[in-house]
């Protein structure tokens, strides 16, 4: 059950970061994350903290809601 909720917001945050024509590299630095932290995230592996995903959310100008709106 868990390991689905973070493969969707892993989805959710690269369907956002490719609306907004963003690289992984480029999402990663603007979030001020690792690169490969971020396609860690992407693909479900990673579990990021609350901090990460503020981070990534604010990099992508969405809300954190947003994210998790599967």
């Amino acid at each position: 059950m868990v390991e689905q909720l973070y493969r969707q917001l892993g989805q959710r945050i690269r369907a956002f970061r490719k609306q907004a024509n963003l690289t992984i590299e480029q999402l990663a630095e603007q979030a001020n994350l690792d690169t490969q932290y971020v396609g860690f995230i992407e693909r479900g592996q990673g579990k990021p903290s609350l901090d990460a995903v503020q981070r990534l959310a604010k990099a992508l100008g969405v809300e954190i809601a947003e994210l998790f709106q599967f």
